[in-house]
């Protein structure tokens, strides 16, 4: 049986794969050689991972370079096209569209918010000025009524999530992280970062009311694993299974821990006044949990809110 960590190392060899040549022409061949599987193999471990067939994948990072090197400026649409691999300009401005709601000509004359498609691998290459060129932007007034507004950047983009189970552990009326300590203790999260094959880091959850049982608490700490997960459950934790769906998640700036309450009231504030109609979709809190990871310094503070389409 192949364990999910080496169905994580093809996919992040694909990856590699993709951000190498995405301004290269590139078959499904080329981009599974390498992975010691077959093409349709390798290619279903990375529907499984990501939720995404390597092609559409391929597609939607493509776009979202194509943004970015639109909103810098000096560029032709028609020569964007060609630059990622499109036959023509009506084509990849109906892909475009389709993907962002809206033309090429029209993203560069409004510089909307977009949610753009940036996995971890490939946001390590994007300096601070072009994140802040192209996402959205938060205002704040500093404490001095006469200073001049600081402007902090943010992350937005639409991550796509397929079937799997959740391993947890639940309070009994906590509604957010410090009130869970008091209730299960801190040490939690510790604990489901030793849980084998889990997909991703450990989670904080605000689960919606389909996934609480009475007496039990809204704010939760879990890990996800895969949907045909049967590892060993440690004690007083169980697993639920959570179906497919979509997340808008938001990424605020690096920042010293020492200020990660100032920081998660900034994602906060940016969250709160968020319209996802501008990009075609509304909040879906009763599909699926919201989310935050851990507030680390170094990335900054990530929350998830789940969504679906208009």
């Amino acid at each position: 049986m192949i364990t999910t960590w080496e169905k994580q190392k093809v996919v992040d060899h694909m990856q590699g794969v993709i951000e190498a040549h995405l301004g290269e022409p590139l078959t499904l061949a080329a981009l599974t050689r390498g992975t010691g599987y077959s093409m349709w193999h390798a290619a279903r471990m990375f529907q499984e991972i990501t939720g995404e067939t390597p092609l559409a994948y391929l597609r939607r990072r493509r776009l979202s370079e194509a943004a970015l090197r639109l909103v810098g400026g000096g560029h032709r649409v028609a020569d964007v096209a060609f630059d990622f691999t499109f036959d023509s300009h009506e084509g990849f401005t109906r892909a475009f569209a389709r993907e962002f709601g809206l033309t090429p000509v029209g993203f560069m004359k409004n510089r909307p918010a977009l949610p753009l498609f940036l996995p971890p691998r490939a946001r390590a290459h994007f300096s601070k000025r072009q994140q802040g060129e192209i996402f959205m932007k938060k205002d704040r007034k500093t404490e001095d009524k006469t200073a001049s507004t600081a402007t902090r950047t943010v992350f937005v983009q639409i991550v796509e999530r397929p079937a799997r189970r959740l391993v947890l552990l639940r309070g009994r009326a906590a509604t957010h992280y410090f009130e869970y300590c008091e209730e299960v203790g801190c040490e939690v999260w510790d604990r489901l970062a030793g849980i084998p094959d889990a997909l991703h880091e450990p989670m904080g959850l605000w689960l919606p009311e389909n996934l609480r049982p009475e007496g039990t608490s809204t704010y939760v700490q879990g890990v996800e694993v895969a949907a045909d997960w049967a590892g060993e459950v440690p004690e007083g934790f169980e697993v639920i299974d959570l179906g497919p769906c979509r997340w808008l998640v938001f990424q605020g700036e690096p920042f010293d821990d020492r200020d990660f309450e100032r920081a998660i009231e900034d994602l906060w504030d940016v969250m709160n006044r968020y319209d996802p109609s501008v990009i075609g979709y509304r909040w879906a809190d009763a599909d699926a949990p919201r989310f935050q990871l851990a507030p680390l310094g170094e990335r900054g503070y990530i929350e998830g809110r789940p969504v679906d389409r208009i």
